[in-house]
This record gives structure tokens, sequence and C-alpha cells, in this order.
């Protein structure tokens, strides 16, 4: 059955309840549905239990009245925007707890309450346009900003599609850890995901969809990379050189912005005899299309996320399946992660009025903010050596409980498995059948050190020789380099590879370099998401602070600005005096989130609504503006 053919009455019974007291309520403006008996009870699980803990009566109810009301003619909400306060009294009501009222904004603004920002403004800065790298989402969310503002634009993508990490990553397995409802954007085509988490090529093909019918498209030259670009203080303007299918091209922009995010560059470990290897050896980012493993044996060197999701999808098809671990980590336990949506709550989602508005507002809840209070350190608690605080402290029991069940009491995997380090110190994972495959009789988790490779496989410390006819590289990426492998020159010639030499890029709100005017960095320093949320959330809150800041040097006459450096330094002391009091600071901790100073500079210490109220308008006062010539 299609969900065309579904009636509403058969749809309501897949329904989250939460969302659909909220609906009834604004569709009705009828004060009831806030009230008891119809409050549903607070729900901590990332995917909430339907039924929001009403007694069958109770959802019957609410099930018919909303099929009576979802069934009328006239489907004009009562109650279209609810405004802060309203706002801030349906979400607690939705969520059974109080919502801080700073929330209301952001929130109005994400599930399509009130426009994204201010209605669109005509602003002229000439002909040259904005140059932006990458056709990632984060390209895709500024190219919607800039034609908005009436602002040309062009993006250079070097690869054949959009789509950034998720068009180069193929390997099995790949798909979203954040919910898709959250991981997406807050305008456009309401996606009919089939799952929470959907597999790779379900958000390659939303990305690709949005880019044509958000009319990003158009704008974008693929099979072009930028090669270099240098600030010209004559004309005001970043003289960059692209390569093209056809040679290099000068090509010269008004605003430059860096849209390729942390995790472009792969990181490619040095083993001693790799060149010697007979087979075929790549990192899960560069996975081969016609790599067939059926039969092989195999290795995979990490045991981070692309690991955790490749292992249970190969592990079945091959001969032998050797992990090679550095260091265990956590896995979190995910209830429906590969559960299909229903067709009654595809149906809803994309035929009723607000339903996908507030099925998203929950998603963004569940993996936003919450998390982040227990990743603070707890000065006084007892037990540093193994967690933060004693809510980290129960998060570490329940995942350790978990890891034990699914292994079976086998000791020699739990001792392998079982990390050193509090929860959520590094990137969480979801145990996407991890702990299961492990058990499995041709896969084997080795944690001795890697001595070397020769021909026909990896050697380790302990002097076993272990054969593999396939080597992956689970290793991550550069996330040091990000914009700065651009081959960016500033003022006076200043390389931006030299201003974040030693492993430490920084910049203002994440976005902002001194002495590199109209350059505006995307996913940039300090913006990375270690706690939950979304990384298109973050893109769109850096688009909204681009575009403003663009509107207003056109709006004011302005040529350039270039963000001052007393203002970058606070910044960097705020969020450096912060992450002291994180997990990611935590002693005897290594993370990729961190330098080789030991300094946190991809994640931020903020909340998700500190950042968007971070990024709503720019401050001119931290910026040296330089006047247009008339």
């Amino acid at each position: 059955m299609t969900n065309t053919e579904l009636s509403l009455s058969q749809a309501v019974t897949d329904a989250d309840l939460r969302v659909l007291l909220m609906v009834l309520f604004q569709m009705t403006g009828d004060r009831r549905w806030l009230a008891a008996p119809y409050r549903p009870k607070r729900d901590v699980n990332l995917i909430a239990d339907e039924a929001a803990g009403f007694p069958e009566d109770i959802q019957a109810e609410i099930r018919a009245a909303a099929v009576k009301v979802l069934s009328a003619p006239d489907q004009t909400p009562a109650i279209g925007d609810p405004g802060d306060e309203l706002m801030v009294e349906m979400m607690s009501v939705c969520l059974g707890e109080a919502v801080p009222p700073e929330y209301a904004p952001m929130m109005r603004e994400q599930i399509g309450l009130t426009p994204p920002d201010t209605p669109p403004e005509t602003a002229n800065i000439g002909e040259r346009p904005v140059l932006i790298v990458g056709a990632g989402a984060s390209g895709i969310a500024l190219g919607v900003r800039l034609a908005r503002a009436g602002m040309p634009y062009v993006i250079v993508e070097r690869n054949a599609e959009v789509g950034g990490t998720w068009y180069e990553n193929r390997y099995p397995g790949c798909s979203v850890d954040t919910p898709n409802h959250a991981y997406s954007f807050s305008y456009g085509r309401k996606y009919a995901w089939s799952r929470y988490f959907s597999p790779r090529d379900e958000i390659q093909d939303y990305l690709e969809i949005s880019a044509s019918e958000l009319g990003v498209r158009p704008n974008i030259r693929f099979g072009t990379r930028l090669t270099e670009a240098a600030w010209d203080e004559t004309s005001m303007s970043w003289r960059t050189t692209l390569q093209t299918e056809d040679g290099e091209e000068a090509f010269e922009a008004r605003a430059l912005v860096s849209a390729i995010g942390q995790l472009s560059q792969v990181t490619m470990p040095v083993i001693k005899g790799a060149d010697d290897f007979d087979g075929p050896l790549f990192h899960t980012a560069r996975w081969p299309d016609d790599l067939d493993l059926a039969g092989k044996h195999v290795a995979i060197i990490g045991t981070g996320a692309s690991s955790m999701q490749i292992v249970p999808e190969i592990a079945d098809q091959v001969a032998s399946l050797s992990i090679y671990q550095r260091s265990a980590q956590w896995a979190r336990p995910i209830a429906h992660y590969h559960d299909a949506i229903t067709d009654g709550a595809q149906w809803l989602l994309q035929h009723v009025p607000l339903y996908a508005a507030w099925y998203r507002f929950a998603m963004l809840w569940r993996y936003g903010d919450g998390l982040l209070p227990s990743l603070r350190i707890d000065p006084t608690w007892e037990h540093p050596e193994r967690s933060l605080n004693r809510a980290n402290d129960r998060h570490r029991v329940e995942m350790t409980d978990h890891m034990k069940r699914e292994l079976g009491g086998r000791q020699d995997l739990i001792d392998k498995c079982l990390p050193t380090y509090p929860p959520y110190g590094k990137r969480i994972l979801l145990d996407n059948n991890w702990y299961a495959t492990l058990l499995k009789p041709n896969v084997e988790l080795v944690t001795t050190g890697i001595e070397g490779l020769d021909q026909t496989g990896i050697a380790t410390d302990d002097g076993q020789h272990r054969a593999a006819d396939v080597v992956i590289y689970s290793t991550g990426f550069k996330l040091t380099e990000m914009a700065a492998r651009l081959n960016i020159r500033g003022r006076q010639g200043l390389r931006l590879e030299d201003v974040w030499a030693d492993e430490n890029p920084t910049a203002y709100i994440g976005i902002s370099v001194p002495e590199f005017p109209n350059l505006f960095v995307m996913q940039g320093p300090n913006t990375g998401l270690g706690h939950g949320g979304s990384a298109i959330f973050q893109a769109e809150c850096q688009a909204h602070y681009i575009v403003s800041c663009l509107q207003r040097m056109a709006t004011e006459g302005l040529a350039a600005i270039d963000v001052k450096q007393a203002p970058l330094d606070d910044y960097v002391r705020a969020v450096d005096a912060e992450h002291q009091q994180m997990i990611w600071s935590h002693p005897g901790m290594s993370t990729y989130y961190r330098n080789s100073a030991g300094r946190v500079f991809s994640v931020m210490p903020w909340r998700l609504v500190d950042y968007w109220t971070m990024t709503r308008a720019p401050d001119f006062e931290d910026y040296v503006v330089t006047v247009a010539e008339s």
C-alpha cells in the first residue's frame, strides 16, 4: 500500500502522539490539548515511544480528534506562528520537560513557523560574485541564502556532483548518525526518509535534489578546483586561480568562502612496508567502486565511526576480518536504528499540516543540547579516573552493561572493548551491531600494535602475521588543515597555512580570520559538534552570518571587512576557558578534537542555541571596515 492510498484514520495509528497533540492545538487553538490528561510523559530516548506514555483510551481520543480536525475542508491553522511565549509552553508540553525560553526563536525558525531570517533584500555588491569552494551541504546552504539576498555567487566543486563528504564516502554501511529529520535543511521539500538514520545513498539523493530544487545547481561549476587565492588590496577583491578540465582560469571574487569543512582531507598513516603490499590498500573515503570482498581475507585498521559501520556490513561476505584497534571506543545502543519509518508515519509527514515541523522539533531537541550538561567536569566528583560527574558515570554504567550483554561473557573481548576514558570523551559512536559482529568466528579484534605490512598481510609487535588480501584504512581525516589547504594568502601575502600552523586553527566565531578580508570559513575551527546537533544546522547558522555581513557591506558601501585581532583573541580565550570545563580536556585522554599541544580546536563548547544567537547579526565594531571608493 502506498502512502497516497493510506487513509488518515489508518495513518494516525502510527503517529507520534506528542507531535499530533501540537498539531491539534495549533490547528484548533483549543488549549485543552496542552492540559491534563493530554500531557505527554518525558522520554529521553533518541527515538521516543510514539504512545507518549498515554493509556490506550487517551491515545484513542487523541487519534479520533486528529482525524476529525484534519478531515475538515479548511486546513488553515488557527495559530500560525505561536510567538516566543506560547512556543515555550508548547515545546515544554510536547517534551514533558521545561524548555528554556531562549530556544523559542531558534526552534520557530528551524521548524518553519517563521521565515528562516529577515525577508529577502536585494543587496548590490557589484559584478564580482562571491566565490564558494565546495558544494556540500554548507555550500548549498550558503547558495540559498545568497540567492535570497539577490547576490551573485559561484560555487566551485572538485567532484562531478554535489554532496561533499557524502559524495566521496561510499563504503558499505555508510549512513548518518544523526536522525535525518534533524540532519536536513530547515527549508525545501519534505524528503521521505526511509529510516530514522538513513543510508548514504539517500542523503546524497537528498542533497542532489536540494541543490536542484533550491536553485543552487546552475551556480555550481563541477570538476573545478581552487588552486590559489590572494587578496588584492588595490581592487579590494580575491584574485584566484581555478583548475578546470580546460586548464587554469583566473577568477576575481568580492568575497571568498571555504565550504570544504573539516572532513575533506583523509589521513593516511605511515606504516612500514605499505608500498610492498600486493592487494588493494585504500582509505574508507576512497572506496573502490568495483571492489569484491567475497571470500577475501580483509584487514581494517581503525575502530572509529566508519569502521563501526563497515565491519557489520562486510563480515558475512569475507573469509576473515581482522580489525586493528589502537584504542577502544564507547558505542551507544540506539533503539530503532535500522527501523523503517512506517507507511502511516510517512503519510503524516508528507500530508498533515505542521506534523513534519513538530516531528523535526522533537528530533532536534533530543539530539541537541540535552547531553551537554553531562559533559562538564565536576571538580568534586570522586571518580575522575573513569567519568566526569554523576550523570556521566551513569552513562558509563549503561554503556558498559550494554557491551557486556552484547559480548555474552567473552571476557577477552570485554577487556579489549572497554575504554579507559569517560564516555563521550571521543566522538560517541552508535552500536550498529558492532559487538555482535565481534563474536563471529571469522572476525578478530587485534589490539597489538602494527609492526608493518608485507606482500601478503600485516605483522604485529607480538610476532604474529595475519594474511590479508585487502587492507582498509579507517584512520579519519586531517582536521587541522580545513581551509588552510586551499593555498590562501591574505594581506601582505600572509599565508593561512602559516597562521594556522602547529595544528592550531582559530577563527572568530569559527568564521573570520584577521588579515584575510572578506574571507569566511564554514564548519571552521571550534564549530564541530561533539555533543549532538546537526552539521546542517551549523551550516545554516554560518550562512546566515555570512550573508548578513555581505548585506551590511552593500548597504553601508563597504569594500571590505577584516576581523580585528583582539575580538578573535577574546573569543579564543572564551572557547578555551569553556573547554577546560568540558570532557574533551579530561586529563590523560587523546582525541582528534585536540591538537598535539592538547588544545581543543575542532568542536565547540557552546550550546546550539548559543551559537545560533552568536551568528544572528555581525557586530562591525569587531571588524576593520574599508569604505568603497565612489
